[in-house]
């Protein structure tokens, strides 16, 4: 799983691939570097429709997972290629309950701040 934060630049139409599978692209803006980068996404089936409340230059996070195929043409070359399957968007700074780098950054301390600064005080034995 990835997230990618930026600006929604296009919001293409939905287009039914078959009877069985359709699917919806979008461009995200990355603004945070000097060198802007438009980054295209896919979001599949049932998810087409995360995208029906959301506009061009709403800034946006982009939960998306990295799929990779191989194919081989009828001359016989083969030939890879990528797409970033999107699977949630959010509005910048509405996130979830988890924080964007997993739950590692979470804290498990059950104690108070209070009870833990006391801790700290109790086993220091410097002067200052």
């Amino acid at each position: 799983m990835y997230k990618f934060q930026g600006k929604i630049k296009v919001i293409n139409d939905t287009q039914e691939i078959s009877e069985k599978f359709k699917k919806r692209e979008f461009v995200v803006t990355d603004t945070s570097s000097m060198y802007p980068q438009d980054v295209m996404f896919q979001s599949v089936q049932d998810k087409c429709d995360m995208l029906n409340g959301y506009n061009v230059e709403d800034q946006v996070e982009v939960s998306f997972n990295l799929r990779g195929r191989e194919w081989t043409s009828p001359d016989g070359v083969v030939k890879y290629f990528n797409t970033l399957d999107a699977w949630r968007i959010e509005k910048a700074g509405q996130g979830g309950g988890i924080p964007a780098a997993g739950p590692s950054d979470m804290s498990l301390n059950t104690e108070t701040p209070a009870a833990s600064a006391k801790a700290t005080e109790e086993k220091d034995d410097l002067p200052f």
